[in-house]
């Protein structure tokens, strides 16, 4: 397909008359065509009347057509077969065989939201029926279901060009509930965008559905996302990055006439704490997998293992120098962005001029495009009288908290903000004091997890990726497996309707 840099709305190719832009391969620095000019305050509120427009007649679709658009996306995107592959390396430096496992997953949840949808459940329809010799009041008949909000705003991800963008949960998660979408791509991806874009479009025609089911957005800067949470068709806003921008768009939403829901997934560190035994008994194995996966993918995933807490000893000492000799030997690796790379350097400048932490190790350099893995340490004292610690370093950079004891460990979990995964590793002989601190685990993170790490997110009825403030913006929900519709549905309750004029599901009793 030959990429024209152009919008995509109503199902048809528009040319952008806002600011052009084009992506860079972060390999090697070169610009890559075509141009993608930006939408404009007008063409972002022409698709935002186009999805309103549609909303009624798509959110009222028999679940057998909305699972069958699912799939039928989902055919879409495999059948971009090499293409889409060679973009996304291109625009992001990522491997291949990374980039397939990506494209899999992204039809993995097409298909798991498909038959999300097929099954029903979803809807929580419910019969009440009346009682009309109740005394001293008639009891009236009540049958309630989920509907559709109506369109959603997703914002493309820059770690995620796949799973967490165009096609990615949130649009499969909100198109299953019977929400059309507008997508703002990432401007580190658009050629990837456009490409997956275009297969939504084709599914939509395919499928008969309004041409506002989807639109497909570009712009460089913050203006069209901006214009698509204020506007007052758009209803819900699905977003992945950083805390700084999911927390504008909360701004933005939460000053609208009529508020909406950002569910914004935003920051988290992802502690990982090691028990004595387990230390003891495999601290350098622990410390081997550890490195493996804080260098996995540059440690540009959300879920990086970015903390690591545990109590002084023999154990750890070895866990230490395991990971320590793993890291020197770690390649230096091609970070997403420019942007994000220098932001990492950033984050590992500030921790080595810090007075009170300590560099245990640092991976092999490499280029200018390039970053390398940082392993640094600190006491629980200073941990604690030091918020900044607790700063994400988007990328593979771990920081040691050494406690002194048990005492020390729970203080340092206790300070710590919402997170989306919290990993313990223990043995038999470690449960006991586990379990004592597994209350207070619950209450940090919407993930935990044993003897791994959070990197790999199952995409799975029983996952939930969220937890509290910052690590998402509504600790309630999850931006992966079944349970994300439930982010773009609400309740609605039918008293006494007569039959003909109840919703067509609520007409079963």
């Amino acid at each position: 397909m030959t990429l024209s840099g152009d919008l995509l709305i109503g199902g048809a190719n528009v040319r952008g008359a806002a600011s052009a832009f084009s992506a860079t391969n972060p390999a090697n620095g070169n610009t890559l065509e075509p141009n993608f000019a930006g939408a404009t305050k007008e063409q972002v509120e022409q698709a935002a009347a186009l999805a309103w427009d549609a909303f009624p007649v798509y959110k009222e679709t028999s679940l057998k057509d909305r699972a069958r658009f699912l799939e039928a996306i989902a055919e879409g995107v495999l059948a971009l077969g090499d293409e889409l592959v060679l973009r996304v390396i291109d625009e992001t430096g990522l491997p291949r065989d990374r980039i397939e496992g990506e494209r899999a997953r992204t039809v993995r949840q097409l298909r798991l939201f498909a038959k999300e949808v097929r099954d029903g459940a979803f809807q929580e329809l419910r019969f009440d029926p009346a009682e009309t010799d109740r005394k001293p009041v008639a009891k009236p008949d009540l049958r309630l279901r989920n509907i559709a909000l109506g369109p959603v705003a997703v914002f493309g991800a820059s770690n995620f060009p796949l799973a967490f963008s165009v096609a990615g949960g949130d649009t499969a998660s909100a198109l299953a509930a019977g929400c059309p979408v507008i997508v703002k791509a990432h401007s580190a991806h658009p050629g990837t965008s456009a490409l997956v874009g275009k297969a939504v479009v084709d599914a939509v025609a395919a499928c008969g559905l309004p041409s506002g089911t989807f639109a497909l957005l570009f712009d460089a800067g913050f203006e069209v996302g901006q214009t698509l949470v204020a506007d007052h068709r758009v209803r819900a806003v699905g977003f992945t990055g950083s805390r700084r921008g999911g927390t504008a768009l909360m701004k933005i939403a939460s000053e609208r006439k009529q508020p909406i829901p950002v569910y914004a997934e935003m920051s988290s560190i992802n502690p990982v704490i090691l028990y004595s035994n387990a230390l003891l008994g495999r601290g350098a194995e622990i410390g081997r997998s550890f490195a493996a996966s804080l260098t996995l993918g540059a440690g540009q995933f959300c879920t990086n293992p970015g903390l690591i807490i545990a109590i002084e000893g023999a154990g750890l000492d070895a866990f230490v120098e395991s990971a320590a000799a793993a890291l020197v030997e770690a390649p230096a690796q091609t970070m997403l962005t420019r942007g994000i790379c220098e932001a990492y350097r950033k984050g590992v400048a500030r921790l080595s001029c810090s007075p009170s932490v300590s560099q245990v190790s640092a991976g092999k350099s490499g280029t200018a495009h390039q970053a390398s893995a940082a392993l640094f340490q600190t006491t629980a004292a200073a941990f604690l009288s030091n918020p900044e610690l607790q700063e994400e370093v988007f990328g593979a950079a771990g920081l040691i908290v050494r406690c002194s004891d048990h005492d020390d460990l729970r203080r340092v979990v206790e300070s710590l903000e919402g997170q989306l995964t919290i990993a313990l590793h223990v043995d038999t002989e470690d449960v006991a004091a586990a379990s004592q601190m597994i209350p207070q685990l619950e209450l940090l993170a919407g993930r935990l997890l044993v003897n791994g790490f959070g990197a790999g997110v199952e995409v799975s009825p029983a996952m939930v990726h969220g937890g509290p403030y910052p690590a998402t913006s509504d600790g309630r929900s999850t931006s992966v497996g079944t349970l994300a519709i439930y982010r773009f549905l609400r309740p609605v309750s039918y008293q006494d309707f007569p039959v003909d004029l109840l919703p067509a599901p609520l007409k079963k009793s």
